[in-house]
């Protein structure tokens, strides 16, 4: 397959497929005459990237998955966990932002005094 053709069947850009090809995520491609063609296997790797990106999983992380080796799964579960975390403490520290805008919402001071004694009391 061209590059044009993995695009188009990955829902990307082509900057996207050599960048990808670039910092390791897919294998090279085989060149010829200078252009570049990728085997078939190539779209479902793509599509573990698209669902390690929605997951939330940077590029890095990523890259860091695929170089683990077999069972490929257990390096999965191992970083779904990781992130499952960090989304955890992401949604608690979103849930706390919430609470004190609410808060911010009802203020009634008169001024910066007032309501810096008042902060002070709820951290």
């Amino acid at each position: 397959m061209t590059i044009g053709d993995v695009a188009r069947q990955a829902g990307l850009a082509t900057s996207a497929i050599r960048y990808y090809e670039r910092i390791g995520l897919l294998p090279r491609a085989a060149r010829v005459h200078g252009r570049r063609v990728y085997a078939g296997d190539v779209l479902p790797r793509l599509s573990v990237v698209a669902f390690a990106r929605a997951s939330g999983f940077t590029l890095r992380e990523i890259r860091q998955l695929f170089a683990a080796g077999k069972p490929y799964s257990a390096a999965l579960r191992a970083q779904a966990r990781e992130k499952l975390r960090e989304v955890e403490e992401l949604i608690a520290s979103a849930e706390k932002m919430k609470s004190l805008l609410r808060l911010a919402l009802r203020c009634d001071c008169i001024d910066l005094d007032q309501c810096g004694r008042r902060v002070a009391k709820l951290m």
